[in-house]
């Protein structure tokens, strides 16, 4: 039997004493857990609790279970959201499959549970969206998923959007660049993927009644080209107009989530007639927000959230300032916010209720039920008045297996009667 590990992890040690040399699905151990809210799979997946974490455990075949360890480093490395994986386990035994091991996403969501408990509006405009950023990605960066679908990709919520993360990549491939065929092949397999799988859900009573499937997947088709577009269409600039057209273009970029890495101006003609404007987009999550917020607090969120609390920030340091009549360092009031606002809404949450969402998507509905409460009451209510309100009547109607923030322990006596064979990620 041979492990192959990497990086090495504390908990490393403690996975190596897991029954290797028996089949995934017959596992008898205490570490052993179930994760309340599992997508679809095509194989058998546990999940084992070592060492503080949670990690998927995949039976598959060795040469895909290579590839997939090989590609979801590199995408690690990119920086594009996809599963974390730890290492593979091949030489179990006669008969026996390999098995990848990846981290438990914390907070992930299988479009499944978001359609049967859906929170908010736009539930499929906000998924479709989140699809498509995360296949951009993967094609700006060469990456042909070749199995796009909602089932490999999980859910986080940022801030009120979906955030996307890739959880499958036995049938992709790798390449400098993708061609437009290759582009245009992966984006018309994703929507006969994503198709069935919203048929499926009508089936199951649980779309809307005039939500049309096919609607639904030409939009997919659309939002891709519009976003593509948007980050590698050519314009040409007259010279009076360059510079705030590329600021206005950079900052659009921004807004959506990407990073500029080159712009390069290129003359179309004669001097005074114009360059060609071609950006070259970064790929990786550019994560700015997120940094930042990690860097005055310690808090480390998605960028849609990091953004909404650095916002507070702002707002708390301003509401700081006019109190004390003078100016108030930005180090100074992110500690002040992160003790006597973020830290005390925390410690008011109910112990029962800790699991429902993460943290920070916690305090971001806090702060946008506080605007709705302030709105009704003709007044600034206040961040505590707001929390009290909704940890009392909003966050206990949020269902308790809508994320899989939690854990719980598996059967230790046997197996189970179905042994995860239609359970995800990875």
């Amino acid at each position: 039997m041979r492990f192959l590990f990497s990086p090495p992890a504390e908990a490393t040690a403690g996975l190596l004493t897991l029954p290797w040399r028996e089949p995934l699905e017959s596992w008898v151990d205490d570490r052993l857990v179930e994760v309340p809210q599992r997508g679809l799979s095509r194989h058998v997946v546990r999940f084992v609790s070592e060492a503080g974490e949670v990690f998927a455990l995949k039976e598959i075949h060795e040469r895909l279970a290579r590839r997939e360890y090989q590609f979801l480093r590199q995408l690690e490395k990119l920086g594009i959201p996809a599963v974390d994986v730890l290492g593979v386990v091949v030489d179990r035994g006669p008969d026996l499959d390999a098995i990848l091991v990846t981290r438990f996403l914390d907070y992930s969501t299988p479009y499944r549970a978001l359609f049967a408990n859906p929170r908010g509006q736009h539930l499929t405009g906000r998924l479709l969206d989140a699809q498509v950023e995360l296949l951009v990605r993967l094609h700006l960066a060469g990456f042909m998923w070749g199995d796009c679908s909602l089932s490999n990709t999980l859910f986080r919520m940022d801030a009120g959007a979906l955030s996307a993360y890739l959880v499958d990549a036995e049938t992709a491939e790798m390449h400098s660049s993708l061609s437009e065929g290759q582009r245009q092949y992966d984006v018309l397999m994703a929507q006969e993927r994503v198709g069935g799988e919203l048929l499926d859900l009508q089936a199951g009573g649980f779309l809307r009644e005039d939500l049309d499937a096919a609607d639904t997947v030409d939009d997919l088709g659309r939002r891709y080209e519009a976003l593509w577009a948007e980050l590698t269409s050519e314009e040409v600039l007259l010279p009076e107009e360059q510079r705030y057209r590329i600021g206005e273009r950079v900052r659009r970029l921004n807004e959506l989530g990407f990073d500029v890495d080159e712009i390069e101006l290129v003359d179309v003609g004669e001097v005074g007639e114009g360059s060609r404007l071609r950006l070259t987009t970064r790929v990786a999550e550019p994560g700015h927000h997120r940094r930042l917020l990690f860097a005055r607090t310690g808090l480390d969120v998605q960028e849609k959230q990091a953004r909404r609390l650095l916002a507070d920030i702002a707002s708390y340091r301003s509401y700081l300032e006019q109190t004390a009549r003078r100016p108030v360092p930005e180090a100074v009031a992110a500690n002040r916010w992160l003790e006597e606002i973020y830290g005390s809404v925390m410690d008011a949450i109910p112990a029962d209720l800790r699991g429902r969402l993460d943290d920070a998507e916690i305090f971001h509905e806090i702060l946008e039920h506080r605007w709705f409460l302030s709105e009704a009451a003709g007044k600034d209510i206040g961040t505590t008045a707001a929390a009290s309100d909704y940890l009392a009547r909003v966050l206990p109607e949020v269902p308790g297996d809508l994320v899989a923030g939690a854990v719980r322990p598996a059967d230790a006596v046997r197996p189970p009667e179905s042994p995860s064979r239609a359970e995800s990620p990875p």
